[in-house]
């Protein structure tokens, strides 16, 4: 996390402490940086600039307004997977010919509101979707572009809840089926056929099995094309990983190294859906200290954001460093944990961390990507604000929410 350094024992975000965004706008706090983001962005557009591409971010890691809005500026697209997030997409500015509808769950509501803003694909997870998506085309008098998820059934070798490039998972189309879905949507007049598909996990530190993936779709284009199907688009998903601790992860320099010989020997636009990679390590949720409560067995740090604020920990067993705002060198053996009346509302068990007590802030690192975006208000708890910050400036780009908003929904009625 680059742009998260202490400077004289305080915790920067680029050039601004992170204690005095604590004091303006309260904790817990989401802190992102603009530099972050933008260094990643350009770090996938130079490795793919030998060939033509779009890089489509995915929505889900982080779908606040202002970091669409900057990754737009930037010229990426969006990866969408609802309504909702085409909604926000086309409300940051992202044009309908720059946004991918993926997901395995299109209602037809939703494949309908997509044809309307006339975006550049459907990521096609099933026949039945196929047959939906046509039918929604023919109301419309519109013909819809489509791509087919392929599942090649490769391991990404990732935690199995976001794996989903294997046969047991539920996404995309078996590749022994893909060509018969492409034949059946050559023969529909309101669909195209332009594009392929495959994403095979999230959190992939090894780009090896992308670089499979890609190898075993790329065989089926040139199956495709002698069958009279000639694809535009090529679109190799997500999923490269960051560092949460100890990783090592290959980045988007080794991936294209390895796989655009394969993409510019077929001579399409290159797509990718990265989401984590741009924003994971471009956040830290900042939490204030409200306890310290010892029972004989463990130390616990009670602090005041808790697992409706950040999930993974209590999701996926997911390992968050955890820094201290102000540095301290005496350390001891914790758990950190929130303040909802559940046991898996925790960010870390027996760990090791700077000593803190009542009133002292912590920093929860790489919580940019499925941070935020996977909030509730469990417990009746406001969702926290989120701040951008660029260089020596910052504005609030989520307000928090009141009590009065966890009810708003519901006066009237």
């Amino acid at each position: 996390m680059e742009e998260f350094q202490y400077r004289g024992g305080a915790l920067f975000c680029e050039e601004v402490p992170l204690a005095d965004l604590a004091e303006r706008y309260g904790t817990p706090l989401y802190v992102y940086s603009e530099k972050s983001i933008q260094d990643r962005f350009r770090a996938l557009d130079e490795a793919y600039a030998s060939i033509p591409h779009l890089i489509c971010y995915a929505m889900k890691a982080n779908d606040n307004l202002s970091i669409v809005r900057l990754l737009a500026g930037l010229g990426a697209g969006a990866d969408i997977v609802s309504g909702g997030e085409l909604f926000r997409a086309r409300q940051a500015g992202v044009p309908g010919s720059r946004i991918i509808f993926a997901g395995v769950g299109k209602t037809r509501a939703e494949i309908a509101q997509a044809i309307d803003e006339d975006v550049l694909l459907f990521n096609v997870e099933s026949p039945a979707e196929l047959e939906a998506i046509a039918a929604v085309g023919k109301e419309k008098g519109r013909t819809a572009r489509i791509a087919v998820r392929v599942n090649p059934d490769v391991d990404p070798q990732t935690h199995p809840y976001i794996s989903t490039g294997l046969k047991k998972n539920k996404f995309g189309i078996g590749a022994d089926h893909v060509l018969e879905v492409y034949r059946r949507a050559r023969d529909e007049a309101f669909l195209e056929p332009v594009g392929i598909q495959m994403h095979i996990g999230s959190q992939l530190v090894h780009v090896q099995p992308i670089v499979d993936a890609v190898g075993r779709v790329a065989d089926l284009v040139q199956r495709l094309r002698d069958e009279g199907v000639a694809l535009r688009y090529f679109d190799v998903g997500g999923g490269l990983g960051i560092r949460y601790r100890d990783e090592a992860p290959e980045g988007p320099s080794e991936l294209a190294e390895r796989v655009l010989p394969t993409i510019r020997d077929l001579g399409v636009t290159l797509l990718c859906e990265p989401g984590r990679f741009i924003v994971g390590n471009a956040g830290a949720l900042v939490t204030r200290v409200v306890y310290r409560k010892d029972n004989g067995a463990k130390t616990f740090v009670i602090v005041d954001a808790a697992m409706n604020d950040l999930i993974r920990p209590s999701l996926y067993d997911a390992h968050h460093e955890i820094w201290s705002v102000e540095w301290r060198d005496e350390r001891e053996i914790v758990d950190v944990v929130g303040p909802i009346c559940e046991s898996g509302d925790f960010f870390a068990h027996d760990r090791s961390l700077p000593v803190s007590g009542s009133g002292d802030l912590l920093a929860i690192m790489s919580a940019g990507a499925y941070g935020f975006a996977m909030a509730s208000t469990y417990n009746a708890r406001p969702r926290p604000s989120e701040v951008l910050v660029t260089g020596c400036q910052h504005r609030l780009i989520r307000r928090r929410e009141t009590y009065q908003d966890l009810i708003r929904a519901e006066e009237g009625l």
